[in-house]
C-alpha cells in the first residue's frame, strides 16, 4: 500500500493542473468525469476502469485526448512504461501541441519517448510583423518531432508559394520574404501557411496557420530646413571695445605739446590754444574708446554658413531621391488569424 501511495505521489506532482491544460472547460461524459475524480483521489484502479468505459462511448476530440492523458498518467504511476508511452502517443496524435506541465521526471521521460515515436508538427507559429517589402521577412517557426521531409507553403486562393522544403527535425525557424518569383511583393489577402511533413514509410502529418497580409504606403521623409545639431552663425560681429583711440589721443597730444615746448623759445606761440587742442583731442579719444564699435562682417561665420547651406542642399537632394524610392515601396503587415476567424 505504501508503494502505491509513493507512486501516486510521484505521478501527482501537479497532474491535475497538467491534465487540465488545454482541456475543455467542462467534460460532458459522465464516466470520464468519474475517472478524473478517481484520479484526483489516487484511485488508479477506478480511474482505469472509468476511462476505458468512457472510451467505448461517444467522446469529443478534446475528451478523447483527456482520456488518453489519464491513461498515460495511470500507466506511468503504476510503472507500465510501454502502455504509458502508447497512451501518450495517441494523445499527441489527437493534440500535437499538448503539454503535460509540471510532472515527475519519469512521466516526462515517457512523454518525450512518445514524441520521438510519432511524426507531428508541434506549435506552429506565424508572428505579427510589419516591414517594407524586400527589407524584412515573415517569421515562421514550428517543431518536427521526427526526421522528415518538411514542405512549407503559403496558399491564397489558387496561388501556392513555396516557403521552404528540406529534411529536418526539431525546432525549425523560417524567414518568408513574402515575394513572388519575380521579386515583387505577394498580393494582399488571407493566406494559409501549411506545413507538410513526410517521414519514413507512409507516416505524414500536416499543420496550418492562417494569416492576413495587408499592403500599405511607406512614409516619406520631410525636407530639412536645418541640419540637426548645427545652427547658422551671425553674418556680422561686433569687435570688442578698444582703448586705442584714447592711446592715440595721448600720443598726438604729447607730440604736439613737446613740439610746442621745443619751439616755444623761438616762436611766439601761446600755450592757451595748444592746451585747448590737447584737451579736445583727449576727450575725442576717450569718447571714441567708450562708444560701441560698428558691426563688422564675420568672414569665418560667412564661410561656415555657406558650407552649412551646401550640406543641407545635398541632404535634401538625398531625401528627395529616397522619397522617390519610398513612393514605389510597399509596407507589408502580417496579422495571425484565430482559428475560425472569417
Amino acid at each position: 500500500m505504501r508503494i502505491i501511495s509513493l507512486l501516486a505521489g510521484v505521478a501527482l506532482l501537479v497532474p491535475r493542473g497538467a491534465a487540465a491544460q488545454g482541456a475543455p472547460a467542462a467534460v460532458q461524459n459522465l464516466n470520464l468525469r468519474r475517472a478524473i475524480q478517481a484520479y484526483g483521489s489516487a484511485d488508479f484502479t477506478q480511474t482505469l476502469a472509468f476511462t476505458r468505459q468512457a472510451m467505448r462511448e461517444r467522446l469529443t476530440a478534446p475528451e478523447r485526448t483527456r482520456a488518453y492523458e489519464l491513461l498515460g498518467f495511470v500507466f506511468g504511476a503504476t510503472n507500465q512504461p510501454d502502455s504509458c508511452i502508447a497512451a501518450f502517443r495517441e494523445m499527441i496524435l489527437l493534440d500535437p501541441d499538448r503539454e503535460l506541465g509540471r510532472v515527475s521526471g519519469r512521466i516526462n521521460g515517457y512523454f518525450q519517448a512518445a514524441l520521438s515515436q510519432v511524426l507531428v508538427v508541434r506549435q506552429p507559429r506565424v508572428d505579427s510583423v510589419e516591414f517594407v517589402a524586400g527589407q524584412g521577412f515573415v517569421p515562421i517557426r514550428y517543431i518536427v518531432t521526427s526526421s522528415a521531409r518538411v514542405r512549407t507553403v503559403a496558399i491564397s486562393g489558387e496561388t501556392t508559394l513555396l516557403v521552404d522544403s528540406s529534411v529536418t527535425s526539431g525546432q525549425v525557424n523560417l524567414r518568408w520574404l513574402a515575394q513572388l518569383p519575380d521579386g515583387k511583393p505577394v498580393p494582399p489577402g488571407d493566406y494559409t501557411v501549411q506545413i507538410e511533413a513526410r517521414g519514413a514509410g507512409q507516416s505524414s502529418f500536416s499543420a496550418a496557420r492562417r494569416i492576413r497580409l495587408a499592403h500599405g504606403r511607406v512614409d516619406t521623409l520631410p525636407h530639412l530646413t536645418a541640419l540637426p545639431g548645427y545652427d547658422s552663425l551671425p553674418a556680422t560681429e561686433i569687435p570688442p571695445k578698444s582703448w586705442r583711440p584714447l592711446g592715440l589721443a595721448f600720443l598726438y597730444t604729447g607730440v604736439t605739446a613737446g613740439a610746442a615746448l621745443a619751439l616755444g623759445g623761438d616762436l611766439d606761440v601761446q600755450s592757451g590754444p595748444l592746451v585747448a587742442v590737447g584737451v579736445g583731442t583727449l576727450l575725442t579719444g576717450f569718447v571714441a574708446s567708450l562708444s560701441r564699435p560698428a558691426p563688422q562682417p564675420a568672414t569665418a561665420n560667412l564661410l561656415y554658413n555657406q558650407l552649412l547651406r551646401e550640406q543641407l542642399g545635398r541632404r535634401n537632394a538625398e531625401i528627395a531621391r529616397e522619397n522617390a524610392a519610398r513612393r514605389q515601396a510597399v509596407r507589408i503587415t502580417v496579422t495571425p488569424l484565430a482559428a475560425g476567424a472569417p
